[in-house]
């Protein structure tokens, strides 16, 4: 689940995912919202510090980057802290600009209906993590679904979750063995979306802790 801040060994992952909802609903918005949006996308991957969740440019820089006039950005950014997207955790005073923070409940409920369009492995990753009991114990973090230990992909699976617990449950656990040509390793993604962001952003990881299972390894293709 996406966090106020978007910080530890997941973090790239939650930060990819947030872009991603973003974008996602501003696709099945009016002209307006989607303009908003990625304006919103362009402040955040430019200027917004994600540990400290601070969002702190002036209006004249903001202007510059969304190519408009300092009076569209006002009306902006008003229309951003109405709406609780963005959240002002200071003011402007002389010499310094407003600083700004992620309004993240509000964005992640505004967006709640972009995340099945995104895919099955996204909507798992926004559910909320286990609470205490009322007694004071803790409940046990579910342990990673890893496939038979006598299969190739078994074998590899089982490295994977050892040594990337986090990218494994996020991203390796949800694919699936198919058949391929020898010296090949294909596997199966829930969505597209997953398929497109393990090649991009963990092929090598993945090739790697193959390539210690299987030495004769030509190619892995994420289907």
């Amino acid at each position: 689940m996406l966090g106020r801040k978007a910080v530890g060994r997941n973090a790239a992952v939650q930060k990819y995912d947030l872009l991603t909802i973003l974008g996602v609903h501003a696709l099945s918005q009016g002209k307006t919202a989607q303009r908003q949006t990625l304006r919103l996308i362009c402040l955040i991957t430019a200027r917004y510090n994600w540990q400290s969740d601070e969002l702190s440019v002036g209006q004249a820089e903001i202007a510059r980057l969304w190519s408009v006039d300092t009076r569209t950005v006002k009306r902006e950014m008003a229309s951003l802290r109405n709406s609780g997207w963005l959240v002002e955790k200071r003011a402007a005073a002389r010499g310094r600009v407003t600083l700004y923070g992620l309004g993240m409940a509000r964005i992640l409920e505004d967006t709640r209906p972009a995340w099945e369009k995104v895919g099955p492995d996204l909507v798992a990753r926004m559910q909320p993590a286990p609470e205490p009991e009322a007694n004071g114990k803790v409940i046990p973090f579910p342990q990673p679904t890893l496939p038979p230990p006598d299969t190739a992909w078994g074998q590899v699976a089982a490295g994977l979750a050892a040594q990337h617990p986090a990218l494994y449950r996020a991203w390796f656990e949800a694919l699936r063995p198919q058949e391929a040509a020898p010296g090949h390793l294909a596997l199966k993604a829930p969505s597209g979306f997953h398929a497109a962001y393990v090649t991009t952003h963990l092929q090598a990881l993945l090739e790697d802790a193959a390539r210690r299972v299987l030495p004769d390894l030509a190619k892995v293709e994420i289907r």
